[in-house]
């Protein structure tokens, strides 16, 4: 596990409230959809990234980070750990301040080369799970 309690309450209370979401589509059996609506319901706007660019929760989705028009603070990754790299350096090019890998998404040199661009970062960690241990 990449990403002290530090840098965890840092990620969810200082860095912003725009979180691209890679991976959420409506599908309400994944993850990603139930850990999007608890970030909903803590102030955070959901971005959901996914080919299909649906709406989810109320929100426009976008096919990429690159193509999201607007800035984002967090990216927050549901990928198979072999395409979360790929994510990470999509997000250091984007001007995010953060990545989140959620839990079970884990590549050690995406985190060095992520922080070594200067970005906050998680790894197997979930948000969802996070939030309530702040109060």
């Amino acid at each position: 596990m990449h990403g002290d309690s530090g840098t965890v309450r840092e990620i969810l209370t200082e860095l912003g409230d725009t979180w691209a979401v890679v991976g959420l589509s409506q599908n309400t059996s994944r993850p990603a959809y139930g850990v999007a609506e608890v970030l909903q319901r803590h102030g955070k706007r959901i971005v959901p990234v996914h080919p299909a660019a649906e709406t989810v929760h109320g929100e426009r989705g976008y096919p990429s980070l690159a193509q999201i028009p607007f800035p984002v603070d967090v990216v927050d990754v549901f990928v198979n750990s072999r395409l979360a790299g790929q994510v990470a350096d999509e997000a250091a090019a984007i001007g995010a301040k953060a990545v989140w890998f959620q839990l079970g998404v884990v590549d050690d040199a995406a985190y060095e080369r992520t922080r070594a661009a200067g970005l906050r970062m998680v790894m197997d960690r979930c948000p969802a799970i996070e939030i309530p241990r702040l109060g």
